[in-house]
C-alpha cells in the first residue's frame, strides 16, 4: 500500500522546473523552433534566446560579459570541457592538482588525462571535507597547467576556501578550475570575487531543465574543443544548439538570482532541525561533513548511521513515501562506498550506512516532521533484524 503521506529530499538529483522557466521554454519547441544558426527570422529569434540566456547566466554569477559563458548538455560536459579542454590545450606532460572529493565528472577526465601522460596530485582532505591551501602551494610546481577544485560538495557539502586557493593559484600563474554544479543557484556566486577561472553550473539542480549546462570560462583561459563540427558557441562547443534547454537554463539562473537569499534562509532553517534531531533521535550516528553554517550548503545533510545498510533504509524509505539517497545519484547505481566518504576518513561500516538528504525550496516543516516521526523506527527495524548488530 502506497504511504499516505510523502517528503521528497533528493532535490540534488533534481528539482522540478518552475513554472515561469517551462513557459519561457515552450515557444521554443511550439513556434520559434528555428536552427539558431539559420539566417531567417525563426534562426535570428531562436540565437537572440540564447544570447538572452547567456546574460542571465552572466548575471547570476557575475562574469564580465555574457560572452564568457558556454551552453553544453549539461554540468559533466562543463566540466570534461573545462579539465580536458585545459590539457589539450597545453603539451602532453602537463600536471594537475586537484581535491580527492571532486565529482567523478572531474575525478574521471582527470584519471582519462593520466592515461595520455598528465601526471595529477590528489590533495588530502580533513576530516569535514576541506582541503588547505597551503597544500595546494605545495602542491602545484612549474608544470601545473590546471587546479581543480569544487566551490562545495556533493556528497557532504562542504565549502572550500576558493578565494583563498584562487589567490594562490593566480600568484603562480596557474588556471583555477571550480565545480560548482552542486551549489550554483543556493550559494551567492561572485567569479572575480572568488578569481576562478572556469566554473560549471547544473541548472537542472535549481530548478531549471535536465539536459542543460554552463561552463564560465575567462576569455583569458585557454581550453580546446572536445567536439568539432561547426562553430556554435565561440569554436568551444559545436553542434545544434538545444534552444528550448538554454532558454530554460538562463531563466532558472535569472529566478536563482532574484529567489537566492529567501531558498537559502529557508533551507537552512529546515537543515538545522533536521540535523539537530536526527542526531538526538537516532542512536549511534555520525553528521558527515562541517556543521550547518557558512562552511556547509544548507541544502546538505549527510548522515552515516551504524548497524545499517544506507541502501536498506532508502528502500524502507521509499516505501514511506520519504525520498533521499544512499550517496550521490551519480555514484549509487555502482554500489560502491562512496570515494568523499573515504576521503574525510570513513570506515566501509560507517560508509555503507550513509543516507543523502537535499533540501529544496518547497520543502516544509510537516515534511521534516514526517522523516523525524518516520526515520527512527526504520533504523531499529533494520537493525532488529542484523545478527552483527544484536552481537
Amino acid at each position: 500500500m502506497a504511504a499516505s503521506k510523502t517528503a521528497f529530499l533528493d532535490y540534488q538529483s533534481g528539482t522540478p522546473v518552475l513554472p515561469e522557466v517551462f513557459e519561457a521554454m515552450k515557444p521554443y519547441f511550439l513556434e520559434w523552433f528555428g536552427n539558431a544558426g539559420s539566417q531567417h527570422q525563426h534562426g535570428l529569434r531562436a540565437r537572440d534566446a540564447i544570447e538572452n540566456a547567456r546574460a542571465q547566466a552572466a548575471e547570476l554569477i557575475h562574469a564580465e560579459s555574457p560572452e564568457d559563458i558556454l551552453f553544453t548538455s549539461g554540468a559533466t560536459e562543463s566540466a570534461n570541457l573545462a579539465v580536458k579542454g585545459v590539457a589539450m590545450a597545453t603539451a602532453p606532460g602537463g600536471h594537475i592538482v586537484m581535491s580527492p572529493t571532486e565529482h567523478p565528472s572531474v575525478l574521471n577526465s582527470v584519471l582519462f588525462l593520466e592515461k595520455m601522460g598528465y601526471p595529477c596530485t590528489r590533495l588530502k582532505c580533513s576530516p569535514e571535507g576541506l582541503v588547505s591551501p597551503d597544500d595546494i602551494a605545495r602542491a602545484i610546481t612549474d608544470k601545473t597547467i590546471l587546479v581543480a577544485i569544487q566551490l562545495a560538495n556533493h556528497d557532504i557539502g562542504a565549502i572550500q576556501p576558493i578565494e583563498e586557493i584562487s589567490r594562490i593559484a593566480r600568484e603562480r600563474g596557474v588556471p583555477l578550475f571550480c565545480d560548482a554544479s552542486a551549489c550554483g543557484g543556493w550559494l551567492p556566486i561572485d567569479v572575480h570575487r572568488l578569481g576562478v577561472q572556469m566554473l560549471s553550473l547544473a541548472p537542472h539542480r535549481f530548478y531549471g531543465p535536465k539536459g542543460s549546462g554552463i561552463l564560465y570560462r575567462n576569455r583569458h583561459a585557454r581550453i580546446e574543443s572536445l567536439l568539432h563540427g561547426g562553430k556554435q558557441e565561440g569554436g568551444k562547443r559545436a553542434g545544434t544548439e538545444n534552444v528550448p534547454a538554454i532558454v530554460g537554463a538562463g531563466k532558472a539562473c535569472e529566478m536563482a538570482g532574484r529567489d537566492l537569499d529567501k531558498r537559502r534562509s529557508h533551507t537552512a532553517k529546515l537543515q538545522k532541525r533536521l540535523v539537530e534531531e536526527l542526531l538526538k533521535r537516532v542512536r549511534f550516528n555520525r553528521l558527515n561533513g562541517p556543521p550547518p553554517g557558512p562552511k556547509r550548503l544548507s541544502t546538505n545533510v549527510n548522515i552515516s548511521i551504524e548497524g545499517i545498510e544506507g541502501e536498506s533504509l532508502l528502500l524502507l524509505c521509499d516505501m514511506q513515501g520519504i525520498a533521499l539517497a544512499s550517496g550521490p545519484s551519480c555514484v549509487t547505481q555502482n554500489l560502491k562506498i562512496s570515494h568523499v566518504l573515504q576521503a574525510i576518513g570513513l570506515n566501509e561500516a560507517q560508509a555503507r550506512g550513509n543516507i543523502l538528504m537535499t533540501l529544496g525550496k518547497d520543502n516544509t516543516e510537516a515534511d521534516i516532521d514526517y522523516v523525524l516521526d518516520t526515520l527512527p523506527g526504520l533504523v531499529e527495524k533494520l537493525r532488529a533484524m542484523s545478527p552483527s548488530w544484536k552481537a
